[in-house]
């Protein structure tokens, strides 16, 4: 993208090697659960978050029975553990801020897990507001940059309501208010755009350039948080050169 890729931009290309570890249906069923749970509805039409959760899942090729069942467990039916939504911030090497966003039944496990993750990859948890105020939630979508040109793109995303569009080539980022979002991917998918990965996520007001030895231990902290059972999204504030980035993950 453009020589340079924050992390919110390239870690859509672990999905394939996520789903493979089995982690990712593991995620995205407690995702559902919960969406289901906190909106007090099963009802995708009538809980955008539910909607949102189902969208990844069928992205990720998950099976409409896993789907039902997870729905069903959020609003009652099926029984099983209550989740709840937890923020943890703190900072990694090179100085970069991190969020992490858990879903646990157990807040003293995971946040005991979530800080030594923290510090064996060399950063460390912060106390909340740390620096949370570094960041915004936005939506952000990943397209092909195969089905589209970025006029068409542009075009698209900016008639739903859509705010800008960056990248080019392989993949582009569209980034949307949290009130756009849903609008702006409908109009994508009715405008025969290949949406490769849709969420509402943390994104920072500014990046910190990172290279060498601290993007290598960088990496390898955001990939152990991800790699968390509880752990459903990572937002860091990381500028990463791609090839580099490349290098370091083969």
């Amino acid at each position: 993208m453009s020589g340079h890729s924050k992390w919110s931009t390239i870690k859509h290309k672990k999905a394939a090697k996520d789903a493979k570890r089995g982690k990712m249906f593991t995620k995205l069923i407690r995702e559902i659960t919960v969406a289901a749970r906190m909106g007090n509805s099963g009802d995708p039409n009538f809980n955008p978050r539910l909607r949102t959760a189902i969208l990844a899942a069928k992205a990720a090729s998950m099976p409409n029975d896993n789907i039902d069942r997870a729905i069903k467990k959020g609003i009652g039916e099926g029984g099983g553990a209550a989740y709840e939504d937890v923020m943890y911030e703190g900072y990694g090497p090179g100085g970069v801020a991190i969020m992490v966003r858990a879903l646990t039944d157990n807040r003293n496990r995971t946040v005991a897990d979530v800080r030594g993750i923290f510090q064996r990859g060399g950063g460390s948890i912060g106390e909340a507001g740390c620096v949370g105020w570094m960041f915004q939630r936005r939506g952000v979508l990943v397209v092909s940059g195969r089905a589209l040109d970025e006029d068409a793109l542009m075009e698209i995303t900016l008639e739903a309501g859509g705010d800008d569009v960056t990248g080019g080539d392989a993949a582009w980022e569209i980034t949307t208010s949290p009130e756009a979002f849903e609008a702006v991917r409908d109009a994508l998918d009715k405008g025969g755009a290949t949406i490769e990965s849709a969420e509402i996520t943390m994104v920072p007001s500014n990046t910190v350039s990172v290279t060498g030895h601290d993007a290598q231990q960088l990496l390898k902290l955001l990939e152990s948080l991800e790699d968390h059972d509880d752990v459903q999204a990572v937002s860091a504030n990381a500028d990463l050169d791609e090839e580099e980035v490349a290098r370091l993950s083969a």
